[in-house]
């Protein structure tokens, strides 16, 4: 059995793969390790004594069913958490949300006629964190 690594070599420069995506027809040994350059390579692809592999094929059914089970809040117990609770969920990330929804709803109440400017400023100014720690 003569040696192919020079053309596996080239034929896998020639098809811009790795070598273990080239194969070379055993039944043309003789013709294939007579090719030392890439046109005669070219030339051996275009007969198809070389050929470049199809990929493997990498599912992600199996991911994707995961995924699917998570958005249900399957495999979310404490076994399954390696950040703490702050670094999941800030506290300020909660906060900035409630404080948002609260000025929102002031804006609704001043706009709608609800609250006048006055007691709208005085609500606004104490939707504050310094005002809610007493």
């Amino acid at each position: 059995m003569v040696s192919l690594k020079l053309q596996k070599r080239l034929a896998a420069s020639v098809l811009g793969c790795g070598l273990r995506k080239v194969w070379l027809d055993p039944n043309e040994v003789n013709e294939i390790s007579m090719a030392n350059s890439r046109q005669n390579i070219r030339k051996l692809v275009k007969d198809g004594f070389v050929i470049r592999k199809p990929q493997t094929i990498h599912s992600r059914a199996r991911a994707r069913r995961q995924a699917e089970a998570k958005a249900k809040g399957r495999h979310t117990g404490y076994g399954k958490r390696r950040g703490t609770r702050e670094a999941r969920l800030p506290t300020k990330l909660l906060w900035i949300r409630r404080l948002r929804v609260l000025r929102r709803l002031l804006r609704k109440y001043r706009d709608s006629k609800k609250i006048d400017k006055h007691l709208y400023h005085e609500l606004y100014m104490k939707v504050r964190p310094t005002t809610h720690a007493q």
